[in-house]
């Protein structure tokens, strides 16, 4: 176990808190922390630009105000667009564990590693930074998250080999996708003996919320929520040490504590239903997006593009019909129209959607 005051392997994602009038909802995620609590877990996983810089604060004013800081684990992230030089680190931290209200946290995460923001990391130094603030306690544990090929993930732990956990996006549609390459890159983590913390295992909700089809399938498998059946398929590899669910709502977290508390492995049967509705959604071809936002921190224009990628798969995956989506899309389409065709989105995105184009699907959309 990399820390004994972990209880539990469901951990509480803070990039989908509930947002009223473009505020956290902080009464809603009190009663969630409260019962997320009350059923025995207690890991929290937020970062620097989770819902505009406010999951941090509603971090302190929720969690770390009401509990002892003992009883509760706190996982934050050095993201690499949010420094420019070595010496914009270390008071950048310093911001972090006070937007939290914390003195200290347990886990400390390179941020959505690849191949270039590796690259910045080393030229920017922060890694020594980062042991230096274990060394003086204000980290207990270091690790990273991680976007790139198994070849660039050996690299890092070959030249980084301190790295405590890798935090890696697995899920049973992604798990032998040729671009995140979860199952390769979860074997390249075992090789080096590190433990891993399961990210997107509902694939910002796309696993949860499936195609009309796709859901009449998982149906036939009896009781469990659809996302309950994408939790246990990655809890049942065996280094996952953590599954992050980034959740909005009570329901949600009932329905998450009701998984891992009667957790069960998956079946043959159940895996073969899985390989089914993986099928259907790349069929559908709906957007891989997983709402994580990263390519709207970076737009110059503010485009709200997670959610125009979301009407559009709810389009595509016959959930609207055309003309719903149509109208659900113009109260974008000034801000659409303002996309200067940059790329820094592209560039930002985890999921390698080529969302010039996508974009460009849903302005003819509109226009119909």
């Amino acid at each position: 176990m990399l820390d004994d005051k972990i209880k539990g392997r469901l951990g509480f994602g803070c990039m989908r808190l509930p947002v009223v009038d473009n505020e956290i909802d902080k009464e809603e995620f009190n009663r969630m922390i409260d019962s997320f609590m009350d059923a025995g877990f207690n890991y929290f996983d937020t970062a620097h630009g989770y819902i505009e810089g406010k999951s941090q604060t509603a971090i302190r004013d929720c969690l770390s105000a009401r509990y002892n800081r003992e009883d509760f684990v706190l996982a934050d992230k050095l993201s690499y667009w949010t420094f420019e030089t070595e010496e914009d680190v270390r008071p950048l931290f310093e911001k972090q564990l006070s937007l939290c209200g914390v003195e200290y946290f347990d886990f400390y995460l390179f941020h959505a590693l690849n191949r270039e923001s590796y690259e910045k990391h080393k030229n920017c130094n922060t890694f020594e930074i980062v042991k230096k603030l274990k060394e003086e306690g204000k980290i207990k544990h270091i690790g990273m998250s991680f976007h790139d090929t198994p070849e660039v993930l050996d690299m890092i732990l070959s030249e980084q080999p301190y790295m405590e956990a890798v935090q890696l996006q697995i899920n049973y549609l992604d798990y032998d996708d040729p671009t995140v390459q979860s199952k390769a890159c979860y074997d390249v983590a075992v090789k080096h003996s590190k433990k891993v913390i399961v990210m997107e295992p509902v694939k910002g909700g796309n696993l949860a919320n499936l195609p009309k089809e796709a859901t009449e399938i998982i149906k036939k498998l009896g009781d469990g929520s659809c996302a309950s059946h994408a939790l246990r398929y990655v809890a049942s590899y065996p280094e996952v040490f953590m599954v992050l669910s980034g959740m909005g709502n009570t329901e949600m977290v009932s329905d998450n504590i009701k998984t891992f508390k009667e957790i069960t492995p998956v079946t043959e049967k159940e895996l073969e239903v899985y390989s089914e509705v993986r099928e259907i959604i790349r069929r559908v071809k709906q957007l891989p997006c997983t709402k994580c936002n990263y390519c709207s921190e970076v737009c110059p224009e503010n485009i709200p593009i997670s959610k125009l990628f979301s009407v559009y798969n709810r389009l595509i995956g016959a959930e609207i019909s055309r003309s719903e989506a149509k109208e659900k899309l113009l109260k974008y389409s000034e801000k659409l129209a303002k996309c200067i065709k940059c790329g820094k989105c592209e560039n930002n995105c985890p999921q390698n959607i080529e969302i010039r184009d996508a974009l460009e699907k849903i302005e003819k959309i509109i226009n119909r």
